[in-house]
């Protein structure tokens, strides 16, 4: 296994000091050592992977140097158009180190959402004509090859990291609250609170878990929930989408500050269409707790603002269990859209298990319910 102290050492002995990019549970090590030993202004967690290659341009523009964007390789979607359109040869030109988790590879038994990504993360790489090596033992040579390659052609080289390759490395500089609530334990005070009939559509993650398992342990079913255990930062559409046909149903959103912050654009995209049937509530512990808990900027924000500037009609916030009360009684006659932040503990139990359906079948228990 490769020491992530010794990687980011061998990057900037190449001249790459600039950090931007997703975190990554495969990267979670490196990503924590970057957090740990880069300048804040120097490693950037962006909201999204095609925002950090950007960053990566607007860092070459001002200093003629190489810039490194981490990401899963689920994030290569998020990052085509920057890639293709920006950075590439036949457009601006410009170097960038990919460094890229490889989820669901081949033979390698992984999570259902990564199943597909993990086939065509090479193959993606080969049609946009980037070269790539996957790191191994002679990670020192590949990695020179990737920096020498990158400094004589000005363009992209990717190193594809497998599960496994980095030594562990525990973030020190950790995202720290006082919140009075734990995630799981807010998503059970709002389930409690749901009505029969209420759709809700979870996130990717942690939480789409833990709501699967509270279900499980009330022995309700899941064919009133959606658990987009992919696409990240799309919940709240694929609510919308249901909320807009089906007017007579509550759609109820679970999601996180990471996924809502990934594509913030969709906030405003819900209040344009004012649904009157839509709840849209974040839980709010400002990091990516599902691959390390690297920050994100979720509680350097003003959420409900941001969310009452774009239009939602209700806006709550919640910072401990009278509050969530509260705010999930308000919901009930409140004007629609609504939106409700609820600020929450990192963390998550050591058990936590995961869906036992998949996907196909919690997509077939969901249009049953809606389409009979």
């Amino acid at each position: 296994m490769i020491q992530p102290k010794q990687f980011i050492e061998r990057l900037r002995e190449g001249g790459v000091a600039f950090f931007a990019g997703v975190p990554d549970s495969l990267l979670k090590n490196l990503c924590a050592y970057i957090t740990d030993h880069v300048a804040r202004e120097n490693n950037i967690i962006a909201a999204n992977e095609g925002g950090a290659v950007a960053l990566a341009a607007g860092y070459h523009l001002a200093t003629g140097k190489t810039g490194c964007v981490y990401m899963q390789n689920s994030g290569e979607g998020n990052a085509v158009n920057p890639l293709l359109s920006l950075m590439d040869a036949d457009v601006y030109k410009m170097p960038l180190l990919l460094v890229i988790g490889w989820r669901g590879e081949p033979g390698v038994h992984d999570e259902p959402q990564h199943v597909k990504q993990g086939k065509v993360t090479l193959s993606l790489l080969d049609a946009m004509g980037i070269p790539y090596a996957v790191l191994d033992e002679n990670w020192e040579k590949q990695t020179d090859e990737a920096l020498r390659t990158i400094q004589e052609t000005n363009t992209i080289y990717a190193l594809i990291v497998r599960k496994g390759t980095f030594e562990e490395y525990k973030l020190q500089n950790q995202v720290t609250s006082d919140w009075e609530l734990g995630r799981e334990e807010a998503i059970k005070m709002v389930v409690d609170k749901l009505r029969e009939d209420d759709i809700v559509v979870s996130t990717t993650g942690m939480i789409s878990r833990e709501l699967f398992e509270y279900r499980e342990a009330k022995n309700q079913g899941h064919a009133h929930d959606f658990l987009t255990v992919g696409s990240m930062g799309h919940a709240s559409q694929i609510a919308l989408g249901i909320a807009l046909q089906k007017p007579k149903r509550r759609v109820v959103v679970f999601d996180g500050d990471g996924a809502a912050i990934m594509h913030l654009g969709n906030m405003a995209i819900t209040a344009s269409q004012a649904p009157k049937n839509y709840i849209h509530i974040v839980y709010n512990n400002g990091a990516h707790d599902s691959v390390g808990g690297q920050p994100t900027v979720g509680l350097e924000i003003n959420l409900p603002e941001i969310g009452e500037a774009m239009g939602y009609k209700t806006v709550l916030n919640a910072t401990n269990a009278s509050e969530l009360q509260s705010a999930i009684s308000q919901l009930d006659d409140c004007v629609k859209p609504a939106l409700l932040q609820i600020c929450v503990r990192k963390g998550n139990r050591k058990d936590l298990g995961r869906p036992t359906t998949t996907p196909q079948q919690n997509k077939e228990m969901l249009m049953d319910e809606l389409c009979k």
